[in-house]
């Protein structure tokens, strides 16, 4: 029985029928995801790669074919605005972002653009995320008749790539043939999993989401996106003197941490919800999850000061960090 997620993942599975299970296969065996709720966007022309060199966070005018990496738009204080999964292949960069935020990352390029040889549109009605995770995810997708990639993403025959990335491998695929993909990689051994699978796992490895992970004061340095979403030797970019400015002084505000739940209740709080010292809000609860193996745990900002030890509460319940 398969369960469609709400939220901000609504229109994907949340889960197949036993979402616990789905989560040990994930990350034991092999797995595939629908994640086809997720924004593409793509930026094709003979500037592309220098003239998103200069608008983000990530050094990608060198970006070579099949080249992959993440970036980030920050606001004039160096808040985070815009997190892009980017790939560039075959003369065109595409993006893909968090549900629902494609008019946002096209209007921002749009604005951008100035007289540059670039074509930004979004094309998320034409195509399709899904994600394969676990150790035999490779030998799934050669048994399927797919590229198993290495460093590099490799372009499918109908369109799309396949690319690796670290919680797995990502297929961009056309929007139409999604269903037949996916039934392709579950016939040869990839059992269907759902979001909820995919965000446990994700929150084990400590992994921040726009939105979830963020709110309007985040910076790249409280999440841990300096290195995989931040170069710090690159030119000039919007927000890039308080990520300079971070970086020296090493003393961001606030941090990412790995709350384990009470599990007092099968009733998981809200994202957003406060984190609590003495009754005192000290930070806030990103996604909480059952995990598998952990139990209730979440993702929360908390302010950088607090010890390892301290007894924070949330939703009048007792959390420690882990």
């Amino acid at each position: 029985m398969t369960v469609i997620a709400e939220g901000v993942d609504a229109g994907v599975p949340a889960h197949h029928g036993d979402p616990l299970r789905e989560q040990r296969v994930l990350a034991s065996v092999a797995g595939v995801v629908d994640r086809s709720n997720r924004d593409v966007l793509i930026v094709p022309g003979d500037d592309r790669l220098a003239w998103l060199h200069t608008i983000c966070s990530q050094h990608v005018a060198d970006l070579a074919d099949g080249e992959s990496t993440e970036a980030l738009v920050l606001s004039p204080h160096g808040h985070v605005e815009q997190h892009w999964q980017v790939t560039e292949l075959d003369g065109t960069v595409w993006l893909d972002v968090e549900p629902g935020t494609a008019a946002e990352v096209l209007a921002y390029l749009q604005k951008m653009r100035f007289l540059k040889r670039v074509e930004p549109a979004d094309v998320s009605a034409d195509w399709a995320v899904l994600s394969v995770g676990g150790p035999a995810a490779t030998d799934v997708l050669r048994a399927a008749g797919l590229p198993g990639p290495d460093s590099r993403a490799v372009a499918l025959p109908d369109g799309g790539f396949v690319r690796r990335t670290p919680w797995g491998v990502d297929l961009l695929v056309p929007r139409a043939s999604a269903p037949s993909v996916f039934a392709a990689l579950q016939a040869v051994g990839a059992a269907p999993a759902g979001m909820l699978a995919f965000e446990a796992l994700r929150v084990e490895a400590r992994r921040p989401r726009l939105g979830l992970e963020t709110d309007h004061r985040t910076i790249p340095h409280e999440v841990g996106w300096i290195g995989p979403a931040v170069h710090l030797d690159k030119g000039c970019y919007r927000g890039q003197e308080t990520v300079a400015r971070v970086q020296n002084l090493g003393r961001p505000p606030r941090r990412l941490v790995l709350l384990h739940l009470s599990g007092e209740s099968d009733v998981l709080p809200a994202p957003g919800t406060p984190v609590e010292l003495d009754g005192r809000p000290v930070g806030f609860l990103g996604t909480a999850v059952h995990h598998y193996e952990l139990g209730p745990i979440a993702l929360a900002v908390i302010k950088r000061s607090l010890p390892d030890d301290a007894a924070l509460r949330v939703a009048d319940a007792p959390v420690s960090i882990a």
